[in-house]
This record gives C-alpha cells, structure tokens and sequence, in this order.
C-alpha cells in the first residue's frame, strides 16, 4: 500500500463540475492498493498517517501530528501509485491490486482513519476526479506500507 501524502491549507475533489467533497487544514492523502497489500496495510498505514508529526509547533518545528492540530483528512483513491516505470515509457500496473480487492482495501484503511474522530472526507472510487489543493509548505511525503 502506498500513500503520497500533503500537507494542505484545503483541498477539494469535484466530479463531473460539481463539488463532491472538501476540507480545510489537515491532510491530502492518495491512496494505491497492491495485489499483495491486506488489511494489516491498511491499518499500519493509517496508524502511521495519524501519528506523522508534520505539523509546526510554537517553535516553528515539524513537531505536531494531525490529531494534535485536529486537522481535517481527504482520501484520494489513486491506483497510479502503483505503477512502475522503470522500464520503457508505458508505467506498467502489474501490481496494482483488482478493483474489487483495491476498493475494499480503500474503504478499510477509510474506516481505519475515521477512528481518529477528525473529519475525513474522501473522493469516489474509480471516478474522474479533479483534486485542487493548496499545499501548506509544501509538505508531500510518500509511504509504504
């Protein structure tokens, strides 16, 4: 499982030139499942999202984690994370996991964030989605799970 994460003062997901969902401070994150990946991935993953301490401090540190500002959370399925490039100029998605296992994974590692009690909004699972941000920093980490 693989997460690029930002670091964001808002974002949004619009689909089809409507406003599906928003957020304000807090976290962007896109989501890729693996063919390999289980629940346990999912856990490890959100446990570790919460508990980044990317925020700023008092002291101007990177020294708070998002429960600690009560930031908000968007999650962005995005099955292009798992794609390899290493070899041509095709990204070749032979590990991406089904779309029947990676949205049942997406959906878990959802519910797995929401245990956090902040608000977490998400985009639609397979959808054409148009994902603005305002990127707080910029912050943007990438996770492996």
């Amino acid at each position: 499982m693989k997460a690029l994460i930002q670091r964001v003062k808002d974002a949004s997901v619009t689909i089809n030139g409507e406003l599906f969902s928003s957020i304000r401070q807090g976290l962007l994150v896109f989501l890729g499942v693996e063919k390999n990946d289980e629940k346990i991935n999912a856990e490890k993953l959100a446990d570790k999202i919460l508990k980044l301490r990317i925020f700023e401090d008092e002291n101007g540190k990177m020294n708070r984690s998002i429960n600690e500002l009560n930031g908000e959370i968007l999650v962005v399925s995005q099955f292009t994370l798992c794609g390899d490039c290493k070899k041509g100029t095709r990204p070749s998605f032979d590990n991406s996991a089904t779309p029947e296992k990676a949205v049942k994974l997406y959906e878990y590692f959802v519910e797995c964030v929401k245990q956090s009690k902040l608000n977490v909004q998400t985009g639609k699972f397979r959808a054409m989605m148009d994902v603005k941000l305002t990127n707080d920093g910029p912050v943007t980490f990438f996770i492996e799970k």
